[in-house]
């Protein structure tokens, strides 16, 4: 089929009148602007068309960071806070209560409506062009692409705002208001009408397609979004929550279901099973990386999984946007004196979030003071410095070009002790002071008025920088930043979606350690269980327990997936906003002059400190429908607690 060598995110300008709204532009076109007809008799425009429609799919690589703002609204990723003031469009005011319904927010999914719109447009006029070789089943493949994006923009929409309205195909603008202006749709029968529709493009579209092709939509990622639709369906947030019981949309009929629902655990785990079976088959598995003698290389393997295209065997990928702003990304997790921005920081929860290199966390939570209470068989401590550089059996090679470089190095001497003898992921995610970093053949130095440090705004004012998506080939002074994908949907969040809902439904089945513990095998760490691993580890004895193995899977989660656009939803779905984002936000003290950790000396860098005050409301668990919508629509009904 000729069509599409790739995925395009730009389109020719006159579309972008429809994609904004004006769907009666065309039709009142002077004779020298395009018509729909002119549109859709050219194979080139009409395929211009479909990428506009592709153009929706958020940029999970700087998007959720920036616009979109995901991490920023999570708990894993905290960007400079000079940010709000002078460029707004993130969600930094969101992290600090001060957040209303005519609130401005860039990445609005509201918009995704006009995505929808253009989608139903190409379904009506889109059609066989033999002249130009393009074929019946060529349009009815984009129809099915349409229909998969117009499906995925509905969930993307319902679980940011909780309800929207449902057009199931394109409405005249002149239209009766009743057929305009219908309301919004009740959460669970929108997940009903999406799962069915996913489930039956999925046999209909191509399970893979040639690499030149790649982000277009598969049936692998009809089943990834479902999966991950189902499993928020079936959590407490929307699940047996009697807050929003009497909640009621324009049509009198409940938003939310407030009645528990056991079986929709097991409607997510059989999604979820389904999409592992489907996706092994389609020939996609973990990425791995080994070793000269055989080893798997736990921090390759986890480094290049974030870096390396399907074409370079990275058959993890489900699903992708070929086209992201990882530059961006790189240039904000570059330290300001290495050539790059620097202020794009990771919040010390998720610091404390890895594991140990035995497998154990070494923070089991905090005192009421913000302290941590630290787990004392875990080997971790906040004491001191390393004598020693760290030395791993890896190629990973942060440490290149330092003095005296060791292979396996991943770390310098005198690196503080809490980044010491931690999991690999910790190291791929977290660039702490101290580190080298080796463009500039120097360590990382985040102390105030230092070479990467404040107190401008281009320094982490938590001290730590972003490592994870960033590749180790750049040169930040050259502006040579190597392509990476954009990556939504990949195998490993699937396993450990699919532990999580089978613990729910079906607690004690083996299934949910076997793929719990794909995950650990891949990061380096030891397995839960008895006996030795496949790594060579002593497995950690867990009990069996539904709540245990809940916590273990949760703790997993949280730094297997990390920055990548997926806690947020988490912390929301489990219904634990208060707990993780109500709360004090730590990090280093950003005004340290000293390279110590000593607390009674008020320059020492190594002492935590309150970065930000955070407050979240019970309001916050939905975003609010802009104020300006529900103004023009009076079937629109706020989302709840945000009238209060």
């Amino acid at each position: 089929m000729e069509t599409m060598k790739i995925v395009r995110y730009i389109g020719i300008t006159a579309l972008c009148f429809v994609l904004n709204g004006c769907s009666d532009f065309i039709d009142n076109a002077p004779d020298d602007e395009l018509t729909l007809e002119m549109v859709f008799n050219d194979k080139t425009r009409t395929e211009d068309w479909l990428a506009n429609v592709y153009s929706g799919i958020p940029d999970p690589i700087w998007g959720f960071v920036r616009d979109i703002g995901w991490e920023t609204a999570g708990d894993d990723m905290t960007p400079s806070q000079r940010w709000l003031q002078w460029w707004g469009g993130t969600l930094l005011n969101y992290k600090v209560g001060n957040w209303f319904t005519d609130s401005g927010w860039n990445g609005s999914y509201w918009v995704l409506s006009q995505n929808i719109r253009s989608a139903y447009i190409f379904i009506h006029n889109a059609h066989a062009n033999p002249l130009q070789n393009v074929t019946e089943a060529d349009i009815e493949m984009m129809k099915n692409e349409c229909r998969f994006l117009i499906a995925y923009y509905y969930w993307l929409m319902t679980e940011c705002y909780g309800a929207v309205p449902y057009f199931d195909d394109l409405v005249d603008v002149n239209a009766p208001q009743d057929e305009l202006m219908k309301g919004q749709m009740a959460f669970d029968d929108m997940v009903d009408i999406l799962d069915k529709q996913l489930l039956d493009l999925s046999t209909k579209l191509p399970a893979a397609w040639e690499e030149a092709f790649f982000g277009r939509a598969t049936s692998i990622a009809c089943l990834a979004v479902r999966a991950r639709m189902l499993l928020f369906a079936a959590s407490p947030l929307v699940n047996g929550n009697d807050w929003y019981q009497g909640f009621k949309n324009y049509d009198g009929k409940e938003r939310f279901n407030s009645t528990y629902d056991a079986t929709k655990w097991s409607r997510a785990a059989k999604a979820c099973k389904e999409l592992i079976d489907a996706a092994h088959a389609a020939g996609h598995k973990l990425y791995y990386e080994y070793n000269d003698d055989g080893s798997i290389d736990p921090f390759m393997s986890c480094y290049n999984l974030q870096l390396k295209k399907t074409s370079e065997g990275n058959k993890e990928i489900l699903f992708a946007r070929p086209d992201c702003s990882y530059g961006e990304l790189e240039a904000h997790s570059t330290p300001r004196g290495c050539g790059g921005n620097g202020g794009l920081g990771i919040t010390q929860s998720l610091v404390d979030a890895f594991f140990m290199e035995n497998g154990l966390s070494p923070i089991l939570g905090y005192n009421a003071d913000g302290s941590p209470i630290i787990n004392e068989t875990s080997g971790y401590t906040e004491k001191g410095f390393s004598t020693e550089p760290e030395i791993r059996k890896t190629k990973w090679d942060p440490c290149r070009k330092s003095p005296d470089v060791r292979p396996g190095q991943i770390t310098m001497a005198n690196t503080y002790n809490m980044y010491s003898n931690r999991e690999p992921r910790f190291y791929l995610t977290v660039l702490f002071n101290g580190a080298w970093f080796w463009s500039e053949n120097r360590t990382v130095r985040f102390m105030n008025n230092e070479w990467d440090g404040g107190p401008t705004h281009d320094a982490p004012q938590n001290g730590y920088l972003n490592r994870k998506k960033v590749s180790l080939e750049s040169i930040p002074r050259d502006g040579k930043r190597p392509y990476r994908p954009g990556i939504l949907y990949r195998l490993g969040e699937a396993y450990l979606n699919y532990a999580e809902a089978l613990n729910e439904s079906s607690p004690g089945d083996p299934d949910i350690l076997k793929y719990l513990n794909l995950i650990r095998e891949r990061a380096g760490v030891p397995e839960y269980g008895t006996g030795t691993d496949n790594n060579g580890f002593q497995r950690i004895h867990c009990t069996n327990d539904q709540e245990t193995v809940r916590e273990l899977i949760r703790k997993e989660r949280r730094v297997e997936l990390c920055c990548e656009g997926i806690r947020y939803s988490d912390i929301r779905r489990w219904k634990l906003g208060e707990q993780f984002l109500n709360t004090d936000e730590y990090g280093m003290n950003f005004q340290g002059t000293s390279y110590s950790d000593d607390a009674s000396d008020s320059q020492s860098f190594f002492v935590r400190s309150v970065v930000l005050k955070r407050v979240y409301q019970k309001k916050q668990y939905w975003f609010p429908i802009h104020q300006t919508e529900i103004d023009k629509d009076p079937t629109l009904v706020q989302a709840p607690f945000w009238n209060e």
